[in-house]
């Protein structure tokens, strides 16, 4: 595994910056009401998105660190109309409190590699309305180390229809989550 610990002060695990850019990405931008503080410990509280998410079968917590990250194991769902793709990821899950922004490495699973962080900003509507958090979800890889055809199955098939048909409901998902809190 890549990550290593750090002082007490940064928390348990530290997965680094994210990468630059990878062969495939996904860019989630969403905007709620809730305050960052809200939606940071909605998303951190992954153990709970079973109950926020319908596409969620389970979360599992496999080792934790005092920060709130460690590893984390998923279980979800992939709707495409009456069918429903199994999806399991096992992940190194990093909470920044400071920034606030939580970073999973996905470190099992078919996505082994993937580069995901959720950021929280605080931000206020253009029409004046009640500022709430803009959050941006990002989902970075290489693709599976399939000879030849690994980085295309990322970029034209796993990229656009998996990870963004999850990312997409996850988002909306814990949103309304953070709003039902406020």
């Amino acid at each position: 595994m890549t990550y290593a610990p750090l002082g007490s002060t940064c928390g348990a695990t530290a997965l680094g910056t994210m990468p630059s850019a990878r062969r495939m990405t996904t860019h989630h931008v969403g905007h709620s009401r809730a305050s960052v503080r809200t939606m940071f410990d909605v998303v951190r509280a992954v153990e709970a998105w079973p109950t926020h998410l319908p596409h969620y079968r389970s979360v599992r917590m496999l080792e934790r660190d005092p920060d709130g990250g460690g590893v984390v194991e998923m279980v979800a769902d992939r709707p495409f109309g009456a069918f429903r793709w199994p999806t399991v990821s096992r992940s190194v899950m990093q909470v920044d409190h400071r920034r606030p922004a939580v970073r999973f490495r996905h470190i099992g699973g078919l996505t082994t590699g993937m580069e995901v962080e959720w950021a929280f900003e605080a931000d206020g509507l253009a029409d004046g309305r009640a500022a709430g958090t803009r959050i941006s979800l990002l989902h970075l890889w290489d693709g599976p180390r399939w000879p030849l055809i690994g980085a295309v199955a990322a970029v034209r098939v796993i990229g656009p229809l998996f990870v963004t048909g999850m990312a997409s409901r996850t988002l909306v998902g814990l949103v309304r989550a953070a709003e039902a809190v406020t």
